[in-house]
């Protein structure tokens, strides 16, 4: 078993906690894990990508070869698109709905998410009503960690477990804020 991922988005959305929970869940069930992220700018906004690699076996490299993922999480749809080179054809696509447009010219959404749609396998997860109703503003990132995990080689249980584990020095509100984004998403990908 082997799942080649790419997670997508710009910087403050967090890109890497969601690299950091699915890294830390597969390693709980005894899978390899390479990780690799390009950080953008230094600020908030710029573009930010990580690698992340599981399998059952060894891995030889951290770096997802193009066409070759399994899977795209994306914290924006534009951000999914950059990436799409990698995805190979029976791969899958989860991205937000909703833009973070840090660029004056940035492409008409409608289009953004026609071309996402006509992918065979995509989800475009509309995170802002989500998270309004899991009760935590932040937690855009957990609704789609939660939409991707169907597609995961790890248990939904022991996913809820490691964002337990993350969050555990905060308030119980917090977790339980978080564990309902995440349960939230997966349900839009067990609906389809």
């Amino acid at each position: 078993m082997k799942r080649d991922i790419i997670l997508a988005g710009v910087g403050g959305q967090g890109i890497l906690s969601v690299a950091a929970i699915i890294a830390k869940a597969a390693v709980g069930q005894q899978l390899q894990v390479r990780q690799s992220e390009v950080h953008g700018m230094s600020q908030r906004g710029g573009a930010v990508l990580a690698h992340l690699r599981i399998a059952d076996g060894i891995i030889y490299s951290d770096l997802v070869p193009k066409g070759e993922a399994d899977l795209i999480i994306s914290m924006e749809p534009l951000e999914s698109l950059r990436y799409i080179g990698w995805l190979k054809p029976e791969g899958t696509l989860v991205t937000a709905a909703e833009p973070f447009i840090n660029i004056s010219n940035y492409p008409d959404l409608e289009k953004i998410q026609a071309l996402i749609r006509s992918l065979p396998r995509s989800f475009i997860v509309e995170t802002q009503s989500l998270v309004k109703e899991a009760g935590l503003s932040r937690a855009a990132n957990m609704v789609l960690i939660g939409a991707a995990s169907p597609y995961l080689p790890i248990p939904a249980d022991t996913m809820e477990g490691t964002i337990c584990e993350l969050f555990a020095t905060k308030e119980p509100a917090v977790i339980d804020a978080n564990i309902k984004a995440f349960r939230l998403g997966r349900k839009v990908s067990e609906k389809t």
